[in-house]
């Protein structure tokens, strides 16, 4: 099992580490994934992501190969912007979302999940060997990632760095030092909150010196290291999809609410014809989030939704939002069940639960 380059801090802060694609991460900490959710809502935290997959894709052919590969259309990056996106099969299932950054001409970096990085590397290079004057190069080993999230980070990170932080727009980044040392600081997070994601190369002891700064700067504000348990509740509140759960190589872009992203206009892309063909004639089903009307479950992955005694689908992610303190889900209906306001049923333990459809976000 591999061990970021903050393990060792993860373990004298007292955190429960678990097995997470391939590392071994911390998914809570003494104080509590409810205390964690709400010192990112209302303070800041740090989240070492550094599991999550970097690739660096350069040369003249490397936008014809995004623009092949994934959903959202690239050209419309210029250097110092990002771009959420997705990558497709010709099916029309998505073999994971990502993030894409125009470094500079001809230069760009996909950061996928951490669970996908051998799966999505080799899809991305069995579609490069077609294009001749592009190069993809697996970094993901070579960086540390750490996640600054929540209404006082940009005060944190500013006292370390040069770089304006609050003129910096959402998914923009800028190159700069922070701590004394070169990095990305990217306007992104999985949060809904304010937040930077820091991406950097260097020894043990450099990542050790960005973190042990970092934290002295937040001191004031109550920075706290975040596990992946808040990490799940604070996207879940946001209607976040979280791959394997509420997207998939058996989804379609627009069934998962991922129109926004999907650019149809800018040329044939893997799957494209399958994804236009559901536009134009209408997913069967949508993914939706609901509010349980009930205190008495949250509901869990993999829970059926009924309707009028039938079943009708499956939660994909659920959890208690701490914000609104209740049971909160996401999970697949038929297109007929998706209009907000309409009453659904989740079932455990032998019987079932009243949940209201919701629109996206919660909060």
């Amino acid at each position: 099992m591999t061990q970021t380059a903050f393990h060792a801090i993860h373990v004298a802060a007292g955190a429960k580490m678990v097995s997470f694609a391939g590392f071994e991460m911390p998914i809570q900490y003494p104080v509590g994934i409810l205390a964690e959710h709400r010192i990112v809502r209302n303070g800041v935290g740090v989240f070492d992501v550094s599991h999550m997959g970097e690739f660096e894709v350069k040369g003249a052919d490397a936008l014809a190969l995004i623009q092949l590969l994934t959903v959202n259309d690239a050209s419309k990056l210029v250097p110092g912007k990002a771009q959420y996106s997705a990558l497709t099969r010709p099916s029309g299932g998505i073999v994971d979302d990502l993030l894409v950054y125009m470094i500079g001409e001809n230069d760009y970096m996909l950061v996928v999940n951490g669970a996908n990085v051998d799966k999505d590397l080799a899809w991305v290079m069995q579609h490069a060997s077609e294009f001749e004057h592009v190069t993809v190069a697996d970094e993901s080993s070579n960086y540390h990632l750490l996640a600054v999230q929540g209404p006082k980070s940009i005060e944190t990170l500013q006292k370390l760095t040069d770089a304006n932080l609050i003129d910096v727009p959402y998914y923009s980044f800028v190159h700069g030092t922070l701590a004394g040392v070169p990095m990305i600081l990217s306007r992104t997070g999985y949060t809904g909150e304010i937040g930077f994601e820091l991406y950097f190369k260097g020894s043990v002891d450099v990542a050790t010196k960005v973190v042990t700064t970092i934290f002295d700067a937040g001191a004031e504000y109550g920075i706290a290291w975040i596990g992946l348990g808040a990490r799940d509740t604070l996207r879940l509140e946001k209607g976040y999809c979280l791959y394997g759960n509420d997207i998939t190589d058996d989804t379609n872009p627009i069934e998962a609410g991922l129109s926004w992203i999907t650019k149809l206009a800018k040329g044939p892309f893997n799957g494209s014809d399958v994804i236009q063909a559901v536009k134009t004639n209408g997913p069967t089903r949508k993914l939706v989030g609901f509010v349980m009307r009930s205190e008495k479950l949250i509901p869990r992955t993999g829970y059926t939704i009924v309707s009028n005694g039938a079943t009708v689908g499956a939660v994909t992610s659920g959890n208690t939002s701490p914000g609104l303190g209740t049971g909160i889900g996401l999970g697949y209906v038929p297109t007929a069940l998706s209009t907000p306001g309409t009453m659904i049923e989740i079932a455990a333990r032998g019987t079932t639960f009243p949940a209201e459809v919701v629109k996206i976000p919660f909060l």
